[in-house]
């Protein structure tokens, strides 16, 4: 059984990464206003923080293979709370582009090594929800963190959001030092099998699925200032609370991806939630017309987009129960690969045809991701000869 303390620390950790990952969103209006740029070219505070995260996960998950995971988790969150410090001192657009570089390299390390933690420390019959606690403090992020970072930088601007995200981050990371057990690091393994294991069709399939998904999610995301404004005609305070409606979304699906998962393990619901995100993104320009139908949609769609996470780590997990670090790690990559290709495909939308077809493209997005997903699922493993871990 997971023991409630421990997951608990590690998806308070995930909280603060998560907000640091995706708070840009809700501060896009403040940022737009305080450096005097467009919200494409803000946005893409987004896609620094991502491709230095997608690159910067599996690099230091090698360099830092060694190291015993309670420190290396408590370092990895002083990191992500200097980088949000530094983003809200630094004066430009350039400095803020670097902060958030050091913020993600925090963030890279967190992430997916708190998830092999919880993984390690729980039975595997309990693992779907373990993970789907670690993976909480996102949605919780999402939940409080983006909504709460809006409404503050209406009234104090952005530079007072990334001081109170740096502020809990140093307490995740006290939090962490405190009641985490000292956990061993995984056994090396040598360089020849760290690419067997990302050369499997199948995890490949995985992390397909992860990038197409998080490409169609955050394409929208990152812009739905604009977005509720074409559709709904809301702004300001009425954006925060619409994103409040989205979390909820998100922290009921991501409780009930890992019970789902549990259940019938990862391919059912792997094809359900991708042709439910599907369909609420195709009708989330008419659906979002009113305010109530904004909440609801906007509710469904945060259900469907956070379920995700547990049947695919899961999955992971499960082919390669030798190398669940590097897999998780990869898959981090994948994730905000596709957060950063977010800012770069969405704000070309956005500039050349509106923010009413944000949802359209990301729509169909989700059905490629559907199809590489059952693709996956019906590959076999390639032949490879049986590595073994090199000793300590």
């Amino acid at each position: 059984m997971p023991a409630p303390p421990r997951t608990a620390v590690l998806a308070l950790g995930t909280f603060a990464v998560g907000t640091s990952g995706y708070v840009v969103a809700g501060l896009l209006p403040a940022l737009v206003t305080e450096l005097a740029v467009s919200p494409s070219t803000a946005a893409q505070l987004v896609t620094a923080f991502a491709i230095a995260y997608a690159v910067g996960s599996p690099l230091f998950a090698a360099a830092t293979g060694r190291w015993e995971r309670r420190r290396l988790l408590v370092v990895a969150l002083g990191v992500t709370a200097l980088g949000n410090a530094l983003a809200a001192v630094v004066s430009g657009f350039e400095p803020l582009l670097a902060a958030r570089v050091v913020t993600a390299i925090g963030a890279a390390v967190f992430t997916p090594a708190a998830s092999a933690v919880a993984a390690e420390l729980t039975a595997p019959e309990h693992r779907g929800r373990a993970v789907a606690l670690v993976f909480g403090g996102l949605t919780i992020a999402t939940i409080l963190g983006v909504p709460l970072g809006s409404l503050l930088s209406q009234h104090f601007g952005y530079r007072v959001v990334f001081a109170l995200v740096a502020a809990f981050s140093l307490l995740g990371a006290v939090a962490v030092g405190l009641v985490l057990p000292k956990v061993a690091p995984p056994p090396p393994v040598r360089l020849a099998e760290r690419f067997t294991a990302a050369a499997d069709p199948r995890v490949l399939a995985m992390m397909g699925a992860t990038v197409l998904g998080c490409l169609a999610a955050f394409s929208v995301y990152t812009f739905i200032a604009p977005v509720l404004a074409e559709t709904t005609g809301v702004h300001g305070t009425a954006v925060s609370l619409l994103l409040f409606c989205y979390g909820i979304g998100g922290a009921i699906g991501n409780w009930l991806g890992g019970r789902v998962t549990d259940r019938w393990g990862s391919r059912r619901p792997l094809l359900t939630i991708f042709a439910a995100t599907t369909l609420v993104l195709a009708t989330l320009p008419l659906a979002s017309s009113t305010i109530t139908g904004a909440a609801v949609i906007l509710f469904l769609w945060g259900l469907c987009t956070w379920s995700v996470n547990p049947p695919i780590q899961s999955r992971l997990i499960e082919l390669s129960p030798r190398q669940t670090g590097l897999v998780l790690s990869l898959n981090a990559s994948a994730i905000y690969l596709g957060v950063g290709l977010s800012g770069l495909v969405g704000g070309a939308v956005l500039h050349t045809a509106g923010p009413r077809l944000l949802p359209e493209m990301s729509a169909l997005l989700t059905a490629l991701a559907l199809a590489v997903v059952l693709l996956g699922f019906r590959r076999t493993p390639t032949p490879t000869p049986d590595l073994e871990p090199t000793p300590a």
